[in-house]
């Protein structure tokens, strides 16, 4: 799990901005979006502009090094701060896996140039390497004889290289850095139009009608769509050597893509990674209601909730989700003025179940500090 983030003059982020994930509330109700002591559920709130979309990119600029999925480097233009006084952008993120507290930091120019990077397991760093100095070693056990090659110009990350090229040593400690690799390896995020792509987790365009077609869950799809409104006679099909989803009425049938209103194929959007995320890690969903019903919405994220073992957090600006029949207080995040914190960090109210949290936040009470 991914307990804490933070970044450091990166696009909109002049100053540090730090995502607590790993310190949950003691409250008693919605217990399951609660994992080893990290938050697995939770929504972020802010005004437009706040830096909601570019902390996703923040939180997945490590896949843009770390792995060979799918990236949407041309999101990263722009990459440092405008205003900021330092020539990079700093990262940090701290994992838990099973007890063992990972810490991965680096910092870069821009989005293909590393400036250093540097790994610690259970607080003993494990490798680490200056890309100025062109200086580093790693003292993972299996991984010796990379510390010769590790010493040379190449821009390639070293956890990358020390990953891909060591025969790792069957121990605790290679156990948790394989982990770490797999986390990230299976980092999901993606935006609720299509056209505006996805990044990690997979390679490749393949069609939302394919993805569904294959996985053989086109009957699925159709009722996913009627438990929300939405009455379909859909059947899967090929269409000049395409993977094609098609609706049946009584006088003819038509491509779903075709007819479908923008809000139905977002939602059809959804339900593509929605049948993945099982095998996810850590899923980002910017704005992932932008065409939904506010009903719709909350049936969306009830879904999500049910989705155990995956950390999913979305962005959106719709205040009927902010309920404690839905999440809890401090699974609701607030961007705001260059800070991200829960909303049960935000009041010295103590929130209870029984509390209108959207009441709440629409007068005010969730604007401290």
């Amino acid at each position: 799990m991914l307990k804490t983030f933070s970044v450091e003059n990166f696009k909109g982020f002049k100053d540090k901005i730090k995502l607590n994930m790993g310190s949950p509330s003691n409250y008693s109700f919605n217990s399951d979006v609660i994992e080893n002591g990290c938050v697995t559920k939770g929504i972020i709130y802010g005004i437009n502009s706040c830096g909601k979309s570019n902390l996703g990119l923040a939180i997945f600029d490590i896949i843009t090094h770390l792995t060979e999925r799918q990236k949407l480097l041309q999101s990263y233009d722009f990459y440092l701060n405008m205003s900021g006084r330092k020539a990079f952008a700093e990262f940090e993120y701290t994992f838990d896996f099973d007890g063992h507290e990972v810490v991965y930091r680096y910092s870069k120019k821009n989005v293909n140039t590393l400036k250093e990077e540097s790994l610690s397991i259970g607080g003993k760093e494990v490798i680490y390497y200056d890309f100025i100095s062109k200086d580093g070693f790693t003292l993972l056990e299996g991984s010796d004889t990379l510390n010769v090659s590790i010493k040379n110009d190449s821009p390639i990350s070293r956890v990358k290289y020390v990953s891909s090229n060591s025969i790792l040593t069957d121990n605790e400690q290679n156990m948790i850095f394989k982990k770490f690799i797999d986390f990230v390896d299976k980092m999901l995020l993606f935006y609720s139009l299509d056209s505006r792509g996805y990044e990690g987790f997979m390679n490749g365009t393949e069609s939302i009608a394919e993805g569904i077609v294959d996985s053989g869950k086109v009957k699925d799809f159709q009722e996913f769509l009627k438990e929300n409104g939405i009455e379909y006679d859909l059947y899967g099909c090929e269409v000049d050597g395409k993977k094609a989803i098609y609706c049946h009425f009584d006088n003819m049938n038509a491509d779903f893509f075709k007819i479908a209103s923008t809000g139905t194929r977002s939602l059809a959007l959804f339900y593509y990674w929605y049948i993945k995320m099982s095998k996810a890690s850590f899923v980002f969903m910017d704005e992932f209601d932008a065409f939904y019903h506010f009903e719709l919405s909350e049936a969306v994220q009830r879904k999500l909730k049910g989705i155990a073992g995956v950390q999913i957090f979305t962005t959106t600006h719709n205040t009927d989700l902010m309920s404690n029949d839905i999440l809890r207080p401090d699974c609701y995040f607030i961007l705001k003025d260059n800070c991200i914190k829960p909303i049960s960090e935000l009041t010295e109210k103590e929130l209870r179940q029984a509390h209108n949290l959207q009441k709440m936040y629409k007068a005010g009470a969730f604007n401290g500090e």
